[in-house]
């Protein structure tokens, strides 16, 4: 294992341990709307600091992007871009489907991703090129060849509503075309599951990259393909993401790009 990599793990479940102990007290904790139903409490912030001080003590010349932070303005060609808590209007609610996202870049090229579920204890790893892993066990995409028989993962938009439309579009081909749809509220998850087989594609809008940086990975590293709306390489950018096996990934690049408008396609 990459000594990067193993540094990411110990800082997911360290992060992990932080929420999970205030899980049982949610309702004394300080919760702020930063937008529109985009909520940020006590545990993303100590779970992201938590994050950063494992990475600091171990790399500590190498920059960091984090969701609450923000940008750690270090000239290094090494960046760790982190999401202390994906999920967290679930984990406010005690649904349990929330997880912590861990990503290294490297020239701006990933390098090692981690997704970790604390109410499951389950930790999804991949570095490039060495394949990716669900607690130490080797993950694959499925091998579904058919959309009618496949079932995918989505997330609706929940504060920026301008491209409902378009979403609501793509929903309603693919609950026509599919075994199914499911929504559950964690971006790095739905991205984890696609790589380890439990649903055989993934699509949603307007996402930050520490949302999918690590859970893109996984899915590489398990043998599946991510793109943008229109099958390119822009997805950490535009936020716009989508992800399956091999089989299925151009019927879902398909399947969004004609039902969306055009500025959407990157």
């Amino acid at each position: 294992m990459h000594p990067i990599l193993n540094v990411a793990m110990i800082a997911a479940r360290e992060a992990g341990e932080v929420i999970m102990k205030y899980a049982q007290d949610i309702d004394r904790l300080e919760i702020t709307e930063k937008d529109r139903n985009n909520y940020v409490s006590q545990v993303d912030q100590l779970a992201e600091l938590t994050i950063i001080k494992t990475i600091k003590k171990y790399y500590p010349d190498h920059a960091i992007l984090g969701e609450e932070t923000g940008h750690n303005q270090v000239d290094s060609p090494i960046q760790w871009v982190i999401d202390p808590l994906d999920g967290t209007t679930n984990y406010l609610h005690q649904f349990p489907q929330f997880s912590v996202s861990i990503a290294v870049l490297e020239k701006g090229k990933l390098q090692h991703g981690v997704v970790f579920d604390p109410a499951r204890d389950e930790m999804f790893s991949a570095s490039k090129g060495q394949g990716a892993k669900l607690n130490n066990r080797r993950i694959r995409v499925t091998d579904q060849k058919s959309l009618k028989d496949a079932l995918l993962a989505t997330g609706f938009p929940y504060y920026q509503f301008d491209y409902i439309d378009d979403y609501l579009a793509t929903l309603k081909y693919f609950m026509t075309e599919t075994a199914g749809v499911r929504r559950a509220g964690s971006a790095a998850l739905d991205l984890a599951y696609v790589a380890c087989g439990r649903v055989d594609g993934y699509w949603e809008f307007n996402l930050k990259s520490w949302d999918i940086a690590a859970g893109i990975l996984l899915v590489q590293e398990a043998g599946g393909r991510s793109s943008d709306f229109a099958g390119g390489d822009n997805q950490l950018t535009s936020g716009n993401v989508l992800a399956a096996n091999p089989k299925l990934f151009k019927h879902l690049v398909q399947g969004v790009s004609k039902h969306i408008r055009s500025d959407l396609k990157r």
